[in-house]
């Protein structure tokens, strides 16, 4: 599993030339860590009497944070399993009949972790605005720099939507895909 790998191992791979990890588990890879920023801030608010009046709202948001982290840790593992059918796709022969529908699947199923790391790292972002406002002053540049890497994230993997829907035969798919990565990176002002 690439999520069980020190940084240094991941990192070192991403840069190797191996098919995987790619562009899709750097995103959510970065997704997770800005998720885990938002954690951090909702546990130093928890630590601080300062703002017991908040505790519970905090722990509650901590346990979310959690999860969402979680999601998108287990997305880098999955983009990985996604690549393998397309890239197996890949090297059909052209003149193969079936080559054209098993590469379709395999574009349309490409696309569908791009679209989690981006639904979990908009859930994030949905929830930076509570830390912001109700969590420790002391870690307000944590809640940016988290709110900055969900952005990366779904900007990351909107580019993994993209460059496969273009390679779509079913364009009225491949639009409706396009449109609905667009408009997730317009909200999110990625």
């Amino acid at each position: 599993m690439l999520v069980e790998k020190s940084c240094a191992e991941f990192v070192e791979l991403l840069s190797s030339g191996a098919p995987v990890p790619g562009g899709g588990g750097a995103a959510a890879l970065t997704g997770a860590l800005g998720a885990a920023l938002g954690g951090m801030v909702a546990a130093l608010t928890l630590k601080s009497k300062k703002y017991a009046g908040v505790s519970g709202e905090m722990s509650a948001l901590k346990d979310c944070i959690g999860g969402i982290q979680n999601r998108l840790l287990k997305l880098v593992d999955d983009d990985a399993a996604a690549f393998a059918p397309l890239a197996e796709a890949y090297r059909i022969p052209k003149d193969d009949p079936a080559r054209a529908g098993i590469m379709e699947s395999a574009l349309v199923n490409a696309c569908a972790t791009p679209a989690e790391i981006m639904r979990a790292a908009a859930e994030m972002l949905g929830l930076f605005g509570v830390l912001r406002e109700k969590g420790t002053k002391m870690a307000v540049s944590d809640v940016y720099a988290g709110e900055d890497l969900c952005r990366a994230a779904i900007k990351a993997a909107s580019r993994n939507i993209f460059i496969n829907t273009e390679l779509m035969r079913d364009r009225e798919k491949a639009g409706e895909l396009d449109e609905w990565a667009k408009q997730e990176v317009e909200k999110w002002n990625c």
